[in-house]
């Protein structure tokens, strides 16, 4: 997985989400329980209206809108084909979902994560003064991708 610090991969399929600011990719796969955990959260960044926020799914078409529709997901979400090798993970370095990449204007990657971290989370919400985590909501500090 791409480190803090590296560039952004340039990729056909992914350089309409970068957006020329700020943008937090998240790939990830329907069926994972993590990633389930994870995207509602990243939608409050995404409501938030302070930081850019787009899906990166490793599932098709029809399967990644139902989940979306499921999860109240309203970010833009690209669809990275398993039949072309899974291009834009690949280029990211991905094994673990979701993984997320906090991307600067000049495609600098300026942190990341992989799994679910409550504190990451918080941490990421704070730096663009949003709230993820809800007074009263039960939410593990970690969960493995």
């Amino acid at each position: 997985m791409l480190a803090a610090g590296a560039k952004a991969p340039i990729d056909a399929s992914l350089d309409s989400a970068l957006p020329g600011s700020q943008v937090l990719l998240v790939f990830f796969k329907i069926d994972c329980p993590t990633c389930q955990l994870t995207l509602p959260f990243l939608e409050r960044l995404h409501q938030s209206g302070r930081l850019a926020v787009r899906g990166i799914s490793q599932n098709e078409s029809a399967d990644t809108r139902e989940f979306a529709k499921a999860f109240g997901l309203t970010f833009p979400i690209l669809l990275d084909s398993a039949a072309a090798n899974y291009p834009a993970s690949n280029a990211y370095g991905i094994e673990i979902v979701p993984s997320l990449f906090l991307t600067s204007v000049d495609r600098t990657i300026e942190w990341t994560q992989h799994g679910f971290s409550r504190k990451g989370l918080e941490e990421l919400g704070s730096a663009f003064q949003t709230t993820v985590f809800r007074p009263g909501e039960r939410v593990p500090e970690f969960k493995p991708g």
